[in-house]
């Protein structure tokens, strides 16, 4: 024992000896633990921070589900006050269609009955909105306390947690529902007119159906009816056109009378051409040449023929060709002197042609007329007499073998049609003059009530405040006793303040989520059809619109017109429904800002100071003096808890599986659509004592450290 004191003392040219060996141990042994300790301090305290980013977080995310529940409520507003104007609307196309008297009164009653629940939600809907950002500052701070809770017992130290929320601003906008301004009368003037538009369109309807029955006729009669007799067939059989002037239609909505009337100018010009005796006699000579002047004549007054067809009127002239003696005498034939005149023992003679053997000699040129008048022998060679040339097409206008019988038949058809077609022109420009102003009207409503939003400025707005507190005292040495840290120590409550606001979240759109949601909405019971089904398919693209604006408009008035039986004889419905679809195109319809917002940590003094209301102004004003050291950091919590609570609201009373903000009871198809903010559990099943408990707690805190009780 002596040698090993004496080997203690022994010490080195440096002054190192055994002892100072041990003590610089035991030193290095006490700092390593107290760092230790302190590091494990340190970490149990800052986790009530992490806690209150979360609680923050979860607070300022009541904001942002609140922001989406008032763009669902718009979406519905919006969709059914433009479902009510394009109802009207498409009401008005449908009025000009010949099932005016079934699909139109379905679609004006329709619309009105839309207009009359988007009214009725939209009143809902504000009450419901406004109630619900009443209640926001609430189910914030519910929300925050619950999520503080359910981490209790959660990290390396015993936990017990309580928060309060403070939304900034505290207080909200009131929120306005857009009205439906305009709407109602709208209707009214479309259904005040709606009798005289499907009058209108009724009889352009009746007028164009005889119209084209009397195309239809003219048709056949022309090339039509091929390879029965026809112009077209008696053309290539007796005058040998070709193709080119001779062309073969085979539908009626290729052809028009215009087609006619040129196959009719080629077929008498070579007609006319080709005309030659068919024997020898001198009989068939006079024919030959009396058919020459009938051909001659049809070229000269088919010239004077014409079409015209402007899409908004028509007009046409098929000169008529005579077929007897009594029309002949109508013709500038009958007094044209065209006919030898020869005199004899037997008095006048006049001949068919010069070229007759007894007309020479002929000391001047006579007309029918004066053959007519009397006075006249009968050549026996020609045997010219007035019916001779009144009777030359009477054969061939008779019978389906000659080509006048066919061209009368386009030239009465032709007639027809111009007559029609002029009644059905008149009553079409009045429905259009009707029409026109309505479906402008619609799009100026598109226009301006398309564009009107609910506007909300929630409180929170600007952010949200978490102060939350670890109450329960913890050993400082648990699960780290040592002997070379003092024990019996408690870890006192921990508080934090933590601040959160709300931003953009790119990773998703929020077009696609409000198409995710619509979708589905519209499916009622039992299948719909007709003008239900239509109302329900409209409705549906309308709240896509929303999100996609003014190519989803246009989308769900083309899904509309879809829907209708849209051909008809006159036209009418399909103007209409163009007339349509061109003025929805300039409704200019935007669609909403729909970012999906997400919350996010930030500094209190940012959120603090984003705000001039009480709350805000009072927190960064306690938060200032607590940076200047001038009150303890416990007056932080108490200045601010005791104003959250005033903020906060009693009760939820109907909480349920959600708040429901308004309902919409559609009024086709037996549906409704409840708009609801949906409640966490731990937010729903939270009683109205959480918030106040969690302040009653951190009012407490003063007294806890300081040993006096804070005001209540």
């Amino acid at each position: 024992m002596e040698e090993l004191v004496e080997a203690m003392k022994l010490r080195d040219e440096k002054g190192f000896t055994t002892v100072g060996v041990v003590v610089a141990l035991l030193v290095t042994l006490a700092l390593v633990f107290s760092a230790a300790q302190v590091y494990r301090v340190q970490s149990a305290s800052a986790e009530v921070q992490e806690v209150a980013d979360v609680a923050a977080l979860a607070a300022e995310g009541e904001v942002a589900d609140f922001l989406w529940v008032v763009h669902k409520a718009d979406a519905v507003v919006l969709s059914m006050t433009l479902l009510a104007i394009a109802l009207f609307a498409l009401g008005v196309v449908a009025l000009c269609l010949p099932v005016a008297d079934s699909l139109a009164p379905k679609l004006l009653e329709y619309a009105q009955k839309v207009l009359q629940a988007r009214n009725a939600f939209a009143e809902r809907a504000a009450e419901g909105l406004t109630k619900l950002q009443e209640a926001l500052p609430f189910l914030a701070a519910a929300k925050a306390a619950a999520c503080a809770r359910a981490n209790d017992g959660v990290g390396s130290a015993e936990a017990s947690y309580v928060a309060v929320a403070l939304l900034v601003p505290a207080k909200g906008e009131p929120i306005e529902v857009p009205t439906a301004e305009g709407v109602e009368g709208f209707g009214k003037d479309v259904v005040d007119q709606s009798e005289e538009i499907k009058r209108k369109a009724a009889e352009a309807e009746e007028a164009a159906k005889e119209a084209n029955e009397a195309k239809e006729r003219g048709f056949q009669a022309d090339c039509g009816a091929n390879p029965a007799y026809c112009q077209y067939e008696r053309a290539i059989q007796l005058a040998g056109l070709p193709e080119g002037s001779n062309p073969l239609y085979h539908a009626v909505d290729a052809w028009s009378f215009s087609v006619a009337l040129e196959r009719a100018r080629a077929y008498y010009a070579a007609r006319l051409a080709q005309e030659a005796p068919q024997e020898a006699g001198v009989k068939e000579q006079a024919r030959s040449a009396l058919r020459k002047r009938f051909y001659a004549y049809a070229v000269q007054e088919l010239a004077g023929g014409y079409v015209h067809d402007s899409g908004e009127e028509f007009s046409a002239r098929f000169p008529e060709l005579f077929r007897n003696t009594d029309q002949m005498r109508a013709t500038p034939l009958y007094g044209e002197a065209a006919y030898p005149v020869t005199s004899g023992e037997g008095g006048q003679v006049m001949h068919a042609w010069p070229g007759c053997p007894k007309a020479a000699g002929a000391s001047r040129y006579g007309s029918v007329a004066e053959l007519d008048a009397g006075g006249f022998s009968t050549c026996g060679a020609c045997e010219f007499t007035v019916s001779s040339l009144g009777n030359v097409a009477a054969a061939s206008t008779s019978i389906e073998n000659g080509f006048e019988h066919h061209y009368r038949k386009v030239a009465e058809a032709a007639a027809d049609y111009a007559r029609a077609r002029a009644v059905c022109d008149e009553r079409k420009r009045a429905v259009k003059g009707q029409v026109s102003p309505l479906l402008d009207t619609a799009s100026d409503l598109m226009r301006r009530l398309g564009n009107a939003r609910i506007e909300a400025k929630p409180p929170g707005r600007n952010g949200a405040i978490a102060l939350v507190a670890n109450v329960q005292p913890t050993a400082a040495d648990a699960g780290f006793e040592s002997s070379f840290v003092r024990g019996g120590q408690a870890l006192g409550t921990r508080a934090a303040v933590a601040g959160a606001t709300l931003l953009a979240d790119e990773r998703h759109r929020g077009s696609e989520l409000m198409a995710s949601w619509a979708d589905g909405l519209g499916q009622g019971p039992g299948a719909l059809a007709g003008a239900a089904a239509l109302a329900v398919n409209a409705w549906t693209w309308l709240l896509r619109a929303y999100g996609d604006g003014q190519e989803a408009l246009v989308g769900a008035i083309r899904e509309g017109l879809d829907g209708m039986p849209l051909l008809s004889a006159c036209g009418l419905g399909s103007w209409a429904a163009d007339a349509l679809t061109g003025a929805m195109e300039t409704a200019g319809l935007q669609p909403a800002e729909l970012d999906v917002l997400k919350p996010v940590a930030v500094n209190t003094a940012h959120v603090a100071g984003a705000a001039d209301d009480g709350i805000a102004v009072r927190y960064a004003a306690v938060q200032q003096r607590a940076r200047s050291a001038s009150t303890s950091s416990c007056d932080l919590f108490v200045g601010i808890v005791d104003g959250m609570e005033r903020e906060a609201y009693d009760a939820i009373e109907e909480a349920g599986e959600g708040l429901v903000v308004a309902e919409l009871e559609f009024p086709v198809g037996g549906f409704k659509v409840p708009i609801r903010l949906t409640l966490p559990p731990a937010v729903k099943d939270a009683a109205n004592g959480l918030v106040e408990d969690a302040a009653e707690a951190l009012r407490g805190l003063y007294g806890s450290i300081v040993g006096l009780r804070a005001w209540q």
